[in-house]
């Protein structure tokens, strides 16, 4: 009987057999780090501390009073050498707070302030103590959304959440970092799944892996075996798979509305990297300083799975894996359908950055879009069912009132649509510029 699937999608090639069997093993110390006060969605951090300050692996260097936002900690021991705006790899300036690591210093990360006060083990903690720990230590979502984790579950007044999946599907592209995490920490996931279910009073925990991950499906099974609420569900490969209303309809048969929240069905979604951080976090009082990322692609001399400290940059990286091929062409951060080319390599990685990919010159397609030859195939491989020639045209042609009728804003950035045209038509890009300009214009309307 075949597994049930969702309308749409694409089949790209999966390009994972470069890093997938690797071991994920810790980054060098880099020389310096360059940590953004904004790496997360919502309000930016202001800095803690200022040019010439002394700080330690684990201490607290950005926060900020808004409820939607994060902490930001340092993930090395040195000292304080500039602080100011600094382009990151979503392709913006965001101020940024610079690190000269003490090499002869010992850079293992502190336990966050006040933890374990209360002398209470993880087990003994309340819904509310998880959520404001979880809180501290800065955790995001870290498949790349990086949506506060804390805000995610906390939901309104009224919404009752009785499901909690986490996303190891990891359909993008030549990525593994979640494919590793669930390998070599599998304990970790489902405890961290256990703390999410008690904070939100969920009665039912899902782990959604693509089937052609049959290693992860094992250890995850194996480790679900101590709480009986929770389920491993195995996914058809498809892309995009991992996103959060392909997900909730594949494992649930429910369907978010145009423009709802997957809270609206009563689901809470997570990454299976942010379920680990909740984990460390809860267990042990680590914030979130370091994250498993995958550097990979033809363009890479050697791919690897790395342990990277938060603000180590792309160069720094690189230069571990042995550096660049000769007929490397583009760096991008992220995987290849929904990832961002970067100008340069001098970015720093953030909570979000699960890969590190480099193509090479015949990977890069060089063909310049041509009109829209009203094939159809967009439409036919759009997962939310939108009309992305008509929304491509509309963002192409600047016409944005025209774009909103048709719910733009509905489009996850997936890709798919761009990944089919056969008229190389830049149609996720567009897109996304139409969505950007109407959430302007309806955020100055109040």
């Amino acid at each position: 009987m075949a597994k049930k699937t969702f309308k749409g999608g694409v089949h790209p090639g999966h390009h994972k057999e470069l890093t997938e069997e690797l071991k994920t093993i810790p980054a060098d110390i880099p020389g310096k780090v360059i940590i953004a006060m904004q790496q997360h969605i919502g309000a930016p951090c202001s800095p803690l501390v200022k040019v010439g300050d002394l700080v330690k692996a684990g201490d607290k260097i950005g926060d900020s009073d808004a409820f939607v936002s994060a902490p930001i900690y340092s993930s090395v021991t040195g000292k304080v050498t500039a602080i100011g705006n600094r382009y990151v790899p979503i392709g913006a300036p965001v101020e940024c707070v610079e690190i000269e690591v003490d090499s002869s210093a010992d850079q293992s990360v502190a336990v966050m302030e006040g933890f374990g006060a209360s002398g209470k083990s993880s087990e003994d903690l309340s819904g509310e103590e998880i959520l404001a720990l979880i809180r501290e230590a800065g955790i995001v979502g870290m498949g790349g959304a990086a949506f506060p984790t804390h805000v995610k579950l906390s939901p309104p007044k009224g919404k009752r959440i009785d499901t909690v999946i986490l996303n190891g599907a990891e359909c993008e592209p030549y990525l593994t970092a979640d494919h590793r995490i669930m390998i070599e920490e599998p304990e970790n996931v489902v405890y961290g799944l256990t703390l999410a279910m008690k904070v939100l009073k969920a009665t039912k925990g899902v782990i959604g892996i693509e089937d052609n991950k049959p290693d992860c499906i094992k250890a995850i099974r194996e480790a679900a075996k101590v709480d009986d609420r929770i389920s491993v569900h195995t996914l058809p490969v498809k892309y995009p798979q991992g996103a959060e209303k392909m997900l909730i309809d594949v494992v649930t048969g429910k369907e978010v509305p145009s423009g709802g929240l997957p809270l609206e069905v009563g689901v809470v979604i997570q990454n299976v990297g942010t379920s680990a951080a909740i984990a460390k976090a809860v267990r042990e009082g680590i914030p979130l300083v370091e994250r498993v990322v995958t550097v990979t692609g033809n363009g890479i001399v050697k791919p690897a799975n790395l342990m990277v400290k938060i603000g180590t940059t792309f160069s720094d990286i690189i230069k571990q894996c042995l550096g660049l091929t000769g007929d490397a062409a583009k760096i991008i951060s992220g995987g290849p359908m929904m990832g961002v080319a970067q100008a340069d390599a001098d970015v720093p990685v953030m909570k979000g950055t699960s890969g590190i990919l480099v193509l090479t010159d015949a990977e890069v397609s060089l063909a310049s879009p041509g009109p829209c030859i009203r094939c159809g195939r967009c439409v036919t491989g759009c997962p939310m069912s939108l009309m992305p020639n008509f929304l491509g045209i509309c963002g192409e042609n600047k016409a944005y009132d025209e774009a909103e009728p048709y719910h733009a804003l509905d489009c996850i950035e997936c890709g798919c649509c761009a990944y089919v045209c056969p008229a190389a038509r830049p149609l996720t890009q567009w897109i996304r510029a139409a969505k950007a300009e109407i959430t302007a214009r309806k955020r100055k309307e109040g």
